[in-house]
């Protein structure tokens, strides 16, 4: 994932504002563009601040998280990405798949700076996701600055 990706994803999004259709296009053009992962998705935050389940590549998943729960509850309830290199090291890790050992999670913003979704993407490799300021990090935090609407 890079920079062109990046633009790449853009393009595919620009022209709807349905939600469904943005969070499914772009689940499916991360699944695609990035090497070794097991799920790409995205988790949306209701009114009390758990999640649910959103548009999503890869087997079935958890379908809700209690704010402050697992790496996906943690990033939103934190607003803070999330990148852990062995899931089983993370206190109170949530497994949906007994094959993803490594994950990033990424908060997703409205207009208002509020955490509204999260970028989940799990790996069956440990380390996979190991460095915060990679260069493929940053791509996908630029990619959710644009999931909600056409702002970036």
């Amino acid at each position: 994932m890079n920079n062109e990706d990046v633009k790449l994803l853009k393009a595919l999004l620009h022209g709807t504002d349905n939600l469904v259709s943005r969070l499914s296009n772009a689940s499916a053009f991360i699944n695609e563009a990035l090497p070794d992962v097991c799920w790409v998705g995205f988790y949306l935050v209701n009114e009390n601040g758990d999640l649910y389940l959103g548009p999503f590549q890869g087997k079935p998943a958890c379908i809700n998280i209690k704010k402050g729960h697992g790496v996906c509850g943690s990033a939103a309830m934190n607003d803070e990405t999330l990148v852990v290199p062995d899931v089983h090291q993370f206190p109170g890790y949530i497994s949906c798949d007994a094959a993803a050992m490594s994950e990033v999670v990424i908060p997703i913003h409205d207009d208002e700076g509020k955490v509204t979704a999260v970028l989940d993407i799990d790996s069956a490799t440990l380390g996979r996701f190991s460095d915060e300021d990679s260069e493929e990090i940053t791509a996908l935090k630029n990619i959710t600055e644009y999931i909600l609407t056409d702002k970036a």
